[in-house]
Formats: structure tokens, sequence, C-alpha cells
């Protein structure tokens, strides 16, 4: 039998090691926030299923809330970052985590837009409507329709009153980041008909624009011509505020 060769200390020091930068695709999925010499743009994407307070199985494609938010958090802080592009292709998840997110991208300082691009479904939707300007592709779709409880159910009044008040909560913040009244958004989420087996409405691209939920039908040059608008209107308004960064 041959001896296995015990590696000298010299030879372990010659394997190669991962970049904090690999590290960190592996581990997020995505880079960091772009450094001082890349661009002023960071794009943020929500894919897949919003993951909120329980792990989802491993073949599922997620979007970790306890991931975004510490980036939204250095987007607001690093001055290298102008503005942000939210690319959504979503169907929706947890609600709670989606409304974490939702709020944080609504409280940016910086010119923020966001771009449906397959679907936006969900929970997806106050995602969508959270930044400064929303895009929809001609052929994405948006699904909207109540709020949905799964586990273990104690006591059906208050569970009811529960998901009604979240309800609410989900509706008050489309209805105040979009043009949509709330009558009409109630209308399109308590539909029948629409869909096969669930009520709610499936919303595709130009119907999203003519209801009011988002802004312009359009892609990533549109989207990204827009962000530039906003940010260079941003800084116009500094410099007549007198605001030196």
């Amino acid at each position: 039998m041959e001896k296995k060769q015990e590696q000298t200390p010299a030879q372990e020091e010659q394997k190669p090691s991962l970049s904090p930068l690999i590290e960190k695709i592996q581990q997020l999925g995505q880079t960091n926030v772009p450094q001082m010499s890349d661009s002023n743009i960071h794009c943020l994407t929500i894919v897949g299923q919003i993951e909120g307070h329980f792990q989802l199985p491993p073949q599922n494609k997620t979007t970790k809330y306890e991931h975004v938010i510490p980036q939204i958090v250095a987007i607001e802080q690093n001055p290298k970052i102008e503005g942000l592009l939210v690319v959504l292709n979503t169907v929706g998840g947890d609600v709670e985590a989606g409304l974490a997110i939702a709020e944080m991208l609504a409280s940016l300082s910086k010119p923020t837009v966001s771009l449906v691009l397959g679907g936006g479904h969900s929970i997806g939707v106050p995602i969508a409507v959270s930044t400064n300007y929303s895009f929809i592709a001609e052929t994405a779709t948006m699904t909207i329709h109540p709020i949905r409880l799964t586990g273990l159910v104690i006591g059906v009044p208050q569970t009811f009153e529960y998901l009604d008040k979240m309800q609410d909560r989900v509706i008050n913040f489309v209805t105040k980041h979009s043009k949509i009244s709330p009558e009409q958004f109630k209308d399109l989420m308590f539909a029948k008909g629409n869909l096969t087996r669930d009520i709610g409405t499936n919303v595709i691209g130009s119907d999203a624009v003519k209801y009011g939920l988002i802004d312009e039908v359009g892609g990533i040059g549109q989207a990204m011509n827009k962000l530039n608008e906003l940010i260079q209107q941003r800084k116009k308004d500094e410099e007549g505020k007198g605001i030196v960064q």
C-alpha cells in the first residue's frame, strides 16, 4: 500500500483561498455594494419567493429579507451610491418580510426605480410600488389577491381580525405609494372568476399602468434613463438648497 504523503506547511499555504468577494457571492448570491471605482447605481434583485421567519426548502429560489435589509442600509450610507434599481421577478412570500423590505425602500433618501420583469406577484406588489418611479415589462404580470394564512389556526374570530388588519396594512401601503384608489385595489383583490382556483386578479403590463398601480410600461433602458434623471434632479435640488456633499 502506498503511504499518503503529508503536506508540509509551505504546501498548505499554496492552496488557493477564496477571496471575500467570492465568499459573498456564495453566501448571499450577489456581490456587495459597489465600491468607489464602480457604478453610482446599485441593482437590488427580488427573485423567487420572499423568505420570512421560516426557512424554505433548499430547492426553492428565495430572497432572504435578512440579506436584503443590510444591503439597503449600506446603500443609504454609501456616498458613492446615488441611485437604486430594484428588479423584481417574484411569486411573493412572507407578508411581514415583504412589507419590511417595501418600507425600507420607501424610506431611502436616494432616488429609486423599480422594474417588474416576469412577475411581481402577491407581496411583491408593495415592493414594486415602494420606489420613486415604477416600470413593468409589457409581458410581466402582477397577481393581486387577499392575504392567506398557512399553519395551525387557533381562535377563528381573533385570526380573522389579525388577517383583516394585516390586509389593511398592505392596501394602505400600496394605495399610498401608487395612483390606484383603495376601492379599485380592493375590487381587484376580491374579484371572482379571474383566477382559476382563487379570488383575485392577474394584472398584465399595460393594465397595471391603466389601473394606476405602476407608472409606466418599459424595460431596463427606460428604467435606467429614469433613474439617472431622478439622480440629476436630486443634485439640482441639493445645489439649490446649498447642500454640499
